[in-house]
C-alpha cells in the first residue's frame, strides 16, 4: 500500500517521527513524550462495544476497514456506519473536539466532511472515548487516480478558502489534541536537526535553507481554522475529483500553514501554482506551508535511510521541495 495513503502516517513516518521535543528557553518548549503505545483492537471489542452501548445497532456486521489510518482504528459498521476508535490515549482528545466542531463546520464547506451520530464512552476493556460515523465513499487520493492535478490544486484550495472563512471564535488553538498543528514550526526543530545530517549532501544543504526560511517567515497572528492533516489518505477520490475531505482529529484554530504542505506532498508544479493563487497565499505563508512539508517528507526519507527501506512518496516530496527553491 502506498505510504501516502495512511492519514498521520501520510509520508511514510516511523514511530521515531511522532514529534516529541525537550523544554527548553524558547517557544519549541514542549515536551510531547514518548511514542504512544497503540495495542491492537479486534472486531470483538468493537461488537462489544456496540453490542452494550448502541443495541439498535447489534445486528449490522463489522469489519475492518481496508486502509486504516495511524490515530485511529476504523470498522465499518453494516454499509452506511464507520466506528473510530483512537489508537492511543493521545488521540483520543481529539473525539469531543471533533463532535462539537464538525456539526459546525459542515454546512459551511463547499465538500462532505465527516458527520458524528454517536459517542461512545470507555466500557468493555476499551478505555477511550469514541465515535460513529456515517460512512464516506471515496478513495484516497493520488497522483495516478487524480483526473486532473490542476483542477483538484484549484478545488482543495475552495474547500480550504471556506474553512478558514468560518468564525474562529472559541476554536481549538494549538495543543496536545492536535500534536500542536497550527503553532510555530519550532516546535519540530529538534526533529529536523536530528534528520537532517541523514541526507546526503546533495539534499541536506537545499534542505537547511528551506527550513531556515521557514523559521524566518513570520505569522501575522490572525488565527483561522485550519484541517492540520491535508494528506492524501484524508482526500477522497470521486470519479478521479475530489469528492470529500476526512479526518479533522488535528484540527484547529491557529497559522493555516500547516496545510499547505500538500502542495509539495500530492500537486504538481502547475497544481500548486493553481493551489496558491486560489488560496491567496502571501509569501510568509508559503514559506511556513514549505517548512511544514519538508518536516514531513524529511521524516520519511530520514526514517527510511536509517532502516535500510525506501519512502519513495517522502522522496519524491522531498524533490519537489528542492526543485520548487
Amino acid at each position: 500500500m502506498n505510504e501516502m495513503a495512511l492519514p498521520g502516517r501520510s509520508l511514510g513516518w516511523h514511530d521515531h517521527d511522532v514529534p516529541h521535543t525537550q523544554e527548553s528557553g524558547d517557544d519549541s518548549g514542549f515536551d510531547l513524550g514518548p511514542v504512544p503505545e497503540r495495542p491492537p483492537i479486534g472486531d470483538d471489542v468493537v461488537r462489544r462495544l456496540i453490542d452494550r452501548q448502541f443495541p439498535q445497532w447489534s445486528d449490522l456486521p463489522i469489519r475492518r476497514v481496508a486502509e486504516e489510518g495511524w490515530d485511529n482504528r476504523t470498522f465499518h459498521l453494516g454499509d452506511d456506519l464507520s466506528v473510530r476508535l483512537p489508537s492511543a490515549e493521545p488521540y483520543a482528545l481529539a473525539v469531543v473536539k471533533e463532535h462539537h466542531w464538525l456539526p459546525i463546520l459542515r454546512p459551511r464547506l463547499p465538500l462532505p466532511i465527516p458527520e458524528p451520530v454517536a459517542l461512545g464512552e470507555p466500557d468493555a476493556g476499551y478505555p477511550h472515548p469514541w465515535s460513529v460515523y456515517r460512512w464516506l465513499p471515496g478513495t484516497p487520493a493520488e497522483r495516478g487516480r487524480i483526473d486532473d492535478l490542476t483542477a483538484f490544486g484549484a478545488e482543495l484550495a475552495g474547500f480550504l478558502a471556506a474553512l478558514q472563512a468560518v468564525d474562529p471564535a472559541d476554536g481549538p488553538g494549538p495543543g496536545l489534541h492536535n500534536w500542536f498543528r497550527g503553532g510555530p514550526l519550532t516546535t519540530f526543530s529538534a526533529m529536523v536537526d536530528g534528520d537532517l545530517p541523514v541526507l546526503p549532501d546533495e539534499l541536506a544543504e537545499p534542505a537547511r535553507a528551506i527550513w531556515k526560511a521557514a523559521l524566518a517567515a513570520e505569522w501575522d497572528g490572525r488565527p483561522v481554522w485550519f484541517h492540520g492533516d491535508i494528506a492524501a489518505g484524508n482526500l477522497l477520490l470521486r470519479d478521479g475529483r475530489l469528492g470529500a475531505v476526512i479526518d479533522f482529529g488535528t484540527c484547529g484554530v491557529g497559522d493555516p500553514a500547516c496545510d499547505l504542505a500538500i502542495a509539495w506532498t500530492l500537486l504538481d508544479a502547475s497544481g500548486r501554482a493553481v493551489f496558491r493563487d486560489r488560496l491567496g497565499v502571501d509569501d510568509a505563508t508559503w514559506e511556513r506551508g514549505r517548512g511544514w512539508a519538508l518536516w514531513k517528507a524529511l521524516s520519511g526519507v530520514a526514517g527510511a535511510i536509517r532502516d535500510s527501506d525506501e519512502a519513495p512518496d517522502s522522496r519524491r516530496a522531498l524533490d519537489e521541495l528542492v526543485a520548487d527553491l
